[in-house]
C-alpha cells in the first residue's frame, strides 16, 4: 500500500514504483468468441449426473470511473463465458454502471476487453440495471426474486425453482465486512448472509455457487457464513488482505499502449481463463478452486497476490463446473489447462491501481499545458483525501480510546472464524456520522471499516463517535469532500 508523503510530487514518483513485475504471461486468447451460440447437452454429462433444472447467474460490477475499468471487463468476460455455455440470456442478469464502453477515455468507442490480446466481452451484454439503478436494494430484490422490489432496470430477477442451480459473480473494491457498489450504501456482509438465508428458506434453488472478487473479501463470510445453504462460496482474498488488478500499463503483458487503465484483476481472469481451457463436463469445483487459488497467489509467492478463500457447503465441491457455468462444445476435447503451468501474474494492489490510472493518464498530456495541471491536481487531491482519511480515522481512535492504546484497538484482527462485528447497525452507524464530518470514505477509505467495528465492539456510543469526528475532522469540511459528493464515492 502506498504511503502519504509530504509532496504531491513526492507521490507521483513512487507511482512508477507501484507495478512490480515478477515474471512473463504466456497465455494468449485464441480464436475470439463463436458467433454461434451451441446449446449444452440437458440429458446430462459424462460423468453420468443427471441434468435437472435450469442454469441462473447474477453478475455484479460494484465500482464505476475509468480507472475502475477492469471490473466492468470482468463482468463482462464472464457474460460471454457463460453465454457461450449454454445459458440463456433471460437467466443471466447483469448489474454495471456501464459507464465504461463509452466513455471519452476509452480508445476503443464501445468495445470492453478483459485481456492484452482479448476480443471484445461487451458485445451483446444485456443492460439489465445500470447507472443509478446498480444498488443494494435492486441486487437483493434479483437475488430473491422479488419483482416489485426493484426500481427501474429490465426488472429481471431469478425466478428460480427447487432443482435450479445459480452462479453469483462480483468483482469490485472491498474493505473489511463491506463491499462497494456504485450507488451508496455500502453492500453489508451480515445484510448480504440475511438475503442468502431468505433464498434458502424460499427453497428457491438446489445448489449455489459465489464468487467474489474484492479486498478483503473474506470477512464477508468469516463468521457468518451458514454450512447448511447448500452454497459454496470462493473469495479473491482473506479478511485482512487486498485483491490486485493485473493486466495494467506496464506489465508484461502489457495492455495496448493506448490503455491507461488496468483491464482485469487476478483472481477474476484466473478463474475464467480457467474455465475457457477446461471441458467443464470434466471439471470439478474443487479442481477450479484449486487452480485459481495456485494462481492468484502466484504460485505460493504472495508478493503480488492473495489468499483464495472457501466458505460455506463444501459438500458439493466435486459437482462439475458445467452445472454452474455450463459447456462450451468446443472445449469438449480439453483434458487439461492450456495454461504454462507456473505462470506467474504481474499485478498491483487493487486500491493502487487508480493512482497508476491517474498517473498515465496526467503523462499523456503534453508539459504546460491545461489538462497536465488539471491531472496533476486531481493526483494530489486524490493523494490528499487519503491522507486525510489514514490520520483522522488513526486520531479519532486516540480520542475515543487514548493515544496509546488507540491504533492498537483500531487494527485489531479478531480469531479465525469470528465475525468482523457484534452489532452491525453499530457499524452501520458509525460509518455514517464518519462520512457526516469527515467526508466520503471512498473506495480507498473501505480499508478502515476494521476500525469503525471495532470501535463497535468496544462498545463506544454514537455520541463518543459524533465528538471523536468533530474535533478530527473539523477543519476539513468542504462543498469538495462533503458526503455527498458523487465522484469520490465508492
Amino acid at each position: 500500500m502506498a504511503t502519504a508523503t509530504s509532496s504531491a510530487i513526492g507521490w507521483i514518483v513512487l507511482l512508477s514504483a507501484l507495478v512490480l513485475p515478477i515474471g512473463h504471461s504466456a497465455f494468449r486468447v485464441g480464436g475470439g468468441w463463436e458467433s454461434v451460440i451451441r446449446m449444452p447437452t440437458e440429458s446430462g454429462g459424462d460423468d453420468g449426473e443427471q441434468e435437472i433444472g435450469t442454469r441462473w447467474a447474477v453478475l455484479v460490477a460494484g465500482s464505476f470511473g475509468y480507472g475502475n475499468y477492469r471490473h466492468q471487463a470482468d463482468v463482462c468476460h464472464a457474460y460471454q463465458l457463460l453465454k457461450k455455455g449454454g445459458l440463456k440470456e433471460e437467466n443471466i442478469v447483469v448489474m454495471m454502471h456501464d459507464d465504461i464502453a463509452n466513455n471519452p477515455l476509452n480508445p476503443r468507442p464501445g468495445v470492453i476487453i478483459n485481456h492484452p490480446q482479448g476480443e471484445d466481452v461487451y458485445a451483446g451484454v444485456p443492460k439489465d440495471y445500470t447507472g443509478e439503478h446498480v444498488t443494494t436494494t435492486n441486487l437483493y430484490a434479483v437475488i430473491l426474486g422479488n419483482k416489485s422490489a426493484v426500481e427501474g432496470g429490465s426488472g429481471k430477477v431469478v425466478d428460480s425453482k427447487p432443482n435450479d442451480r445459480i452462479f453469483i459473480y462480483y468483482s469490485d473494491h472491498g474493505g473489511p465486512g463491506v463491499l462497494g457498489m456504485p450507488n451508496m450504501p455500502f453492500l453489508y456482509a451480515a445484510d448480504f448472509i440475511d438475503v442468502l438465508k431468505k433464498k434458502h428458506a424460499s427453497g428457491g434453488y438446489k445448489e449455489m455457487v459465489i464468487y467474489v472478487e474484492a479486498c478483503e473479501s473474506g470477512s464477508i463470510f468469516e463468521g457468518l457464513m451458514p454450512e447448511d445453504l447448500n452454497i459454496y462460496v470462493t473469495t479473491a482474498s482473506n479478511a485482512e488482505e487486498s485483491s490486485w488488478g493485473t493486466y495494467c500499463p506496464g506489465m508484461d503483458p502489457s495492455p495496448p499502449p493506448e490503455f491507461i487503465t488496468c483491464l482485469g484483476d487476478l483472481y477474476s481472469v484466473a478463474w475464467m481463463e480457467d474455465s475457457e481451457t477446461h471441458n467443464l463436463k470434466e471439471e470439478t469445483i474443487q479442481k477450479q478452486y484449486e487452480e485459481v487459488k495456485e494462481r492468484t497467489s502466484n504460485y505460493n509467492t504472495y508478493n503480488t497476490g492473495s489468499h483464495v478463500m472457501e466458505y460455506g457447503d463444501k459438500s458439493f465441491k466435486d459437482d462439475k463446473l458445467y452445472l454452474f457455468q455450463g459447456f462450451d462444445p468446443s472445449n469438449a476435447n480439453l483434458s487439461g489447462n492450456a495454461l504454462a503451468p507456473t505462470m506467474p501474474m504481474e499485478a498491483i494492489n487493487q486500491r493502487d491501481a487508480d493512482l497508476l490510472f491517474l498517473w498515465k493518464r496526467y503523462e499523456q498530456f503534453d508539459e504546460g499545458s491545461k489538462k497536465k495541471t488539471e491531472a496533476l491536481r486531481e493526483i494530489t487531491e486524490t493523494l490528499v483525501h487519503r491522507l486525510h482519511l489514514d490520520n483522522s480515522i488513526n486520531l479519532i481512535g486516540k480520542l475515543i480510546f487514548g493515544s496509546e492504546n488507540g491504533p492498537s484497538i483500531l487494527n485489531a484482527v479478531r480469531p479465525s472464524g469470528q465475525a468482523l462485528v457484534d452489532d452491525w447497525n453499530c457499524l452501520k452507524t458509525m460509518v455514517q456520522v464518519f462520512q457526516t464530518y469527515c467526508g466520503p470514505l471512498t473506495q480507498y477509505g473501505m480499508r478502515h471499516m476494521r476500525a469503525f467495528a471495532n470501535i463497535c465492539n468496544r462498545g463506544s456510543s454514537k455520541d463518543a463517535m459524533v465528538e471523536a469526528c468533530l474535533n478530527a475532522c473539523e477543519s476539513h469540511i468542504s462543498a469538495k469532500w462533503s458526503s455527498s459528493s458523487q465522484e469520490y464515492n465508492a
